[in-house]
């Protein structure tokens, strides 16, 4: 199957599951699992949280697959959406991805370098201010919903991040085969620092052997029920999970897209949820639940192999998780602005965004991506972006992942390379689970869910005034 005009096919199945791989594993799986743990306190609970995140994602990626293989087109989720619900719901995914997802990840994931950067330079951290903050105080809504606090400005660790925007989008703008290289270096990096650490771990002893008991949160916190408590913790392990969505968007350049995409959504995902588990389970042996809620700066991979090497293996490990996570923000980067080129050329993004340049790149679409994602790393932590970009990204999986069973009921006879394992079971288990999830982050996790929610919610007269727009342009 040719390519469309411009795009290269040049991305074959060993650097596609690179991308996969690469792109699940960020700074999630370093960093997360502090905040997990003083949310359900206790180790089996955490293993839980990730088994349960590594279920469903499995179930999602099974789905995907069929979709990816009947459609193999540039921009994803968005051709997705279009085709099962119409032009809006594809509109809302890519204004969504812009304002609130990708950018809103990449925007997490570059801060979070910036907070292990400051193994080395403690002078880089959230709490060194070089312009602000200013603050908005906490806002009631309605009983024990509250919006805020917000905490705005520059930070030293997120000036940081912006460099690191800035850096991998200028690398991305010389063509696909340079940033999968890129890709493929940092994902075997960061693959090498996740094996290091996963040995270590379950194989060596830690200088001081750590608390076995539960974390006990600090007095004064409100309590919730296991079953919230286990939720809204899928939070952070689901935004270490996600990434694998990605690979829809460079179809276009994928040799042998029917049998390629497919493969590689059952092999990079099945090989990073082994990891993530083995991972959470060296934390537990080298930390115990305390150890990982109190690490340094949420730094909970440095800490881990610091219990067994000191602070050189604390360094060591800083440096390996740096690179895994400007893997994530090259692979987020490159990928997602195909989406905004494909919205482009609809007619519904900035005209530009629509063009590549010489090298086969959106390039204006990469910039303004950039842009959107260096504003945001003002605005939040790292673990308010990762509630900011989570819950809207949950919103469109759950809607594509049920448009599997969509298409076989409105469209039977396209031909499916691929079809999906266990169907109708497996999309049906994702869309109850995550929906489920979604519910439980809007109750318990509202200041940043619920301004997710809305800037969604902001496309449909955004896009009203666009369709008018073409409909009347001559």
């Amino acid at each position: 199957m040719p390519a469309p005009t411009g795009y290269r096919r040049d991305i074959g199945f060993f650097s596609a599951t690179m991308l996969i791989a690469g792109s699940m594993i960020g700074s999630g799986i370093f960093i997360v699992s502090a905040d997990i743990v003083r949310q359900v306190h206790t180790a089996p609970l955490l293993m839980a949280t990730w088994g349960l995140t590594g279920v469903l994602t499995l179930c999602a990626t099974l789905s995907y697959g069929e979709l990816t293989g009947m459609m193999p087109k540039a921009g994803g989720i968005y051709v997705y959406l279009k085709e099962m619900y119409g032009p809006l719901w594809g509109f809302l995914y890519g204004w969504a991805c812009f304002l609130v997802i990708e950018s809103g990840a990449i925007a997490a994931v570059a801060v979070g370098s910036g907070k292990y950067l400051g193994a080395f330079v403690p002078a880089i951290s959230e709490a060194h201010w070089l312009v602000g903050p200013w603050n908005l105080k906490a806002l009631p809504i309605a009983g024990e919903l509250v919006l805020g606090p917000y905490e705005f400005g520059l930070t030293t660790a997120r000036a940081v991040g912006i460099g690191v925007i800035i850096l991998l989008s200028l690398v991305n703008t010389f063509g696909v085969k340079l940033g999968a290289w890129a890709m493929n270096f940092f994902t075997l990096a960061k693959l090498g620092a996740m094996a290091a650490l996963i040995l270590f771990g379950l194989t060596l002893t830690p200088k001081l052997l750590p608390a076995t008991g539960p974390y006990l949160p600090p007095s004064g916190l409100a309590p919730i029920s296991v079953l919230a408590a286990l939720m809204v913790a899928q939070v952070g392990s689901f935004f270490s999970c996600e990434g694998w969505s990605f690979i829809g968007n460079v179809a276009a350049e994928i040799k042998e897209p029917k049998r390629t995409l497919p493969l590689s959504l059952l092999v990079g995902p099945v090989v990073v949820i082994i990891l993530y588990l083995l991972a959470n389970l060296a934390y537990l042996r080298l930390l115990g639940p305390t150890g990982i809620a109190n690490a340094a700066d949420d730094r909970v991979g440095a800490a881990a192999l610091g219990a067994i090497f000191g602070p050189i293996g604390t360094t060591l490990m800083a440096g390996a998780i740096m690179v895994s996570m400007f893997g994530y923000v090259n692979g987020a980067s490159f990928t997602t602005a195909r989406v905004y080129q494909a919205m482009g050329e609809d007619g519904l993004f900035f005209g530009s965004v629509g063009r590549l340049n010489r090298h086969g790149v959106p390039a204006w679409a990469l910039w303004l991506q950039a842009g959107w994602a260096c504003i945001l790393t003002l605005t939040g932590t790292f673990e308010q972006l990762v509630d900011y970009s989570t819950f809207a990204q949950l919103l469109f999986v759950v809607a594509i992942i049920a448009g599997v069973i969509v298409l076989r009921i409105r469209q039977p006879g396209l031909e499916r390379p691929y079809r999906t394992w266990g169907y109708p079971v497996v999309p049906l288990v994702y869309v109850l689970g995550a929906g489920s999830i979604m519910l439980f982050l809007l109750r318990y996790k509202p200041a940043f869910t619920w301004p997710g929610l809305v800037l969604v919610l902001l496309g449909i007269p955004v896009y009203l005034v666009k369709s008018r727009r073409l409909r009347t342009a001559p």
